[in-house]
């Protein structure tokens, strides 16, 4: 009786066995497995030409912002720590309040003489007539003093020159921090947000999940949006 040959033995006249592992062999015209290239940055969909759009609706220029803006409610001929003082105290100024009213208060401060140590030696019941009918006019004589008085006291009547020294400053928030960078340093630190640009980019779907306030919607425009 015969008996099977050993496992792994080879049967004399048989075929020689070969492996099922195969050797995958290089094509010429494939790249070699590099590291994974990084995904694409998320971005809005037409938001170049949606910007092109805005452009041109606002190529005139013709808004009241563009004549009473903060921008153009400092004295250009004062020094230079005077004026940037003027733009910290218009940007406080403007908060909830229309461009010609903020405007029309910067003018009566300026034919007072707006500077630091005038601010300081005014009384509170004339500052609010002056700068008065600007909104939250009350809490604006209030934080005016205080951060004046800081300004004086740690800054040599100056105005800081970052954005995490000017927003500890009483009555100061990022939207202001971030112009006053841009008009009185002359630097771009961030996007300024406010309320009607948090608005609108939410609509335009500028952000690539709705914010709520905006802080976030600048700190979403920021992640995107090219330097």
């Amino acid at each position: 009786r015969e008996h099977p040959p050993p496992a792994g033995s080879r049967v004399p006249g048989a075929a020689p066995r070969y492996s099922r592992r195969t050797r995958r062999v290089p094509v010429a015209y494939e790249a070699e497995a590099g590291p994974e290239s990084p995904s694409p940055k998320w971005e809005p969909e037409n938001w170049r030409q949606q910007l092109e759009r805005i452009r041109e609706m606002r190529r005139h220029r013709d808004a009241p912002v563009d004549e009473m803006g903060v921008d153009k409610c400092y004295d250009t001929s004062a020094p230079p720590q005077v004026m940037r003082y003027q733009v910290l105290l218009s940007l406080m100024l403007s908060s909830q309040t229309k461009d010609q009213v903020t405007s029309a208060a910067m003018l009566r401060l300026r034919q007072r003489g707006l500077t630091v140590d005038s601010i300081l030696q005014m009384d509170d019941a004339t500052l609010g007539q002056i700068i008065y009918p600007v909104g939250f006019w009350r809490n604006k004589v209030k934080y005016i003093k205080q951060t004046t008085a800081i300004l004086k006291q740690k800054y040599g009547g100056d105005i800081p020159s970052t954005v995490e020294e000017l927003v500890k400053l009483p009555g100061v928030g990022p939207k202001m921090a971030h112009l006053a960078m841009n008009i009185a340093w002359n630097t771009v630190s961030g996007i300024a947000v406010d309320t009607h640009v948090h608005r609108i980019t939410n609509r335009l779907k500028w952000v690539k999940k709705e914010t709520r306030y905006p802080e976030e919607t600048r700190v979403a425009l920021e992640d995107w949006l090219p330097r």
